[in-house]
């Protein structure tokens, strides 16, 4: 589990780290700091919207978490419903679990907005450092470091990928293949824009109109990041089944004229599905926004109005740029997420939109895990594509 989620922590503070410069960074040495108070007193302070923001959102993915905890038979809470829902038919059972997954996930939440209290930081426009070199044993250890993790989190599993799926002569990679790939990326890809947009909008909205009422909303939507995809699928199945019978049907027949017309309109269509990737993943984008967001000082909103605009012109002129690295973010995060998905997109997709990740899970349930190899490596190699883009355009 400290394999897969690291990225999350890694990526934000990476962003925060980049976006510092070392204009305080310097002012702190004229100022007698050495380099490690330096970093603890000035750095790290700066950076730290960004590591808690990439912490809660490691937290709520291992709680929420179902395939790896089922392969390895480890029985938490998401395991528990999972059998209450499907072994025992039990969805009381399973809505109870499920609500104290959520109690544990809002404690959490609780005590992060408190640990972090009421303070905010700015700074100035990026000035880049200088890169240190490290010798000796000090460079041997951060190399030892970083090729240990390296080694566990992607070069031994993806090895053991690549042997399984020559071993198996490239077997399973036809049409039907090339459309379930095509299938993962529309997805993340349509997901991660909606979810962009709605936390650009509500980021943009704490900042520019604050109100408490707004600020316990978005707390309150932070918990869809740890409801376990299966319960969030049937809640939003059962919503968008009441929106068709009390809705869209009597609107239908008032407009065909049929009077026994009966059918899914929203459930089983690709509107519902999105939805519930947007509800689980809205958190996920909104906190690099946020975290983006809050390095960037009032004192530029104020700057540009005086100098004659308005609102719009203000975000689009000054907020939209300063935001783009942590709106970047947000996109990549949402759409490696959302491709990697697998209880709610098995319940929820139309019909003929499987996906990798499905077609992953359906395998390694009748044990061909070989067979499950060529999907599970693409779907790897896929994400990797985003995620040196967004790594690229950091460095640049």
């Amino acid at each position: 589990m400290g394999a897969v989620l690291y990225p999350y922590v890694y990526m934000l503070a990476r962003s925060a780290f980049l976006q510092q410069g070392r204009t305080l960074t310097d002012a702190a040495r004229v100022l007698g700091r050495g380099p490690f108070a330096s970093f603890t007193q000035v750095v790290l302070p700066m950076a730290r919207p960004a590591i808690v923001a990439g912490m809660a959102l490691a937290l709520m993915e291992a709680l929420a978490d179902f395939g790896a905890v089922a392969v390895f038979n480890y029985d938490t809470f998401t395991t528990a419903i999972y059998k209450s829902w499907f072994g025992f038919f039990n969805l009381q059972a399973a809505a109870q679990l499920a609500s104290l997954l959520l109690l544990f996930v809002a404690i959490a939440l609780v005590l992060e907005q408190q640990a972090r209290g009421r303070g905010k930081l700015h700074q100035h426009a990026p000035k880049s450092h200088d890169r240190i070199h490290l010798r000796g044993w000090r460079g041997l250890l951060a190399s030892v470091y970083c090729l240990s993790i390296l080694l566990l989190a992607f070069i031994v599993p993806f090895c053991q990928l690549v042997l399984w799926v020559v071993q198996t002569g490239f077997s399973g990679f036809d049409r039907r293949f090339l459309l379930l790939a095509q299938h993962t990326f529309v997805l993340g890809a349509m997901s991660a824009l909606i979810v962009g947009v709605l936390a650009l909008l509500v980021a943009l909205g704490q900042r520019l109109a604050p109100s408490k009422g707004l600020a316990s909303i978005t707390r309150l939507t932070a918990l869809g990041y740890a409801l376990p995809g299966s319960v969030l699928a049937v809640g939003v199945i059962i919503s968008f089944t009441f929106i068709d019978r009390t809705v869209l049907w009597p609107l239908l027949r008032s407009f065909t004229g049929e009077v026994q017309l009966a059918g899914q309109v929203l459930v089983g269509s690709l509107a519902a599905l999105i939805t519930a990737y947007a509800i689980r993943y809205f958190s996920v984008g909104l906190g690099p926004v946020q975290s983006s967001l809050e390095r960037i000082r009032p004192q530029f909103q104020e700057v540009a109005q005086s100098l004659g605009h308005n609102q719009w012109q203000v975000i689009r002129r000054v907020y939209l740029p300063l935001l783009s690295p942590g709106l970047m973010t947000a996109l990549i995060l949402v759409l490696v997420d959302v491709m990697k998905e697998m209880p709610a997109t098995l319940l929820m997709r139309p019909f003929g939109w499987d996906t990798l990740a499905v077609r992953v899970y359906e395998m390694t349930a009748e044990g061909e895990w070989q067979r499950a190899a060529l999907p599970a490596l693409t779907l790897v190699l896929i994400s990797m594509v985003p995620v040196i883009l967004m790594v690229r355009r950091s460095r640049s």
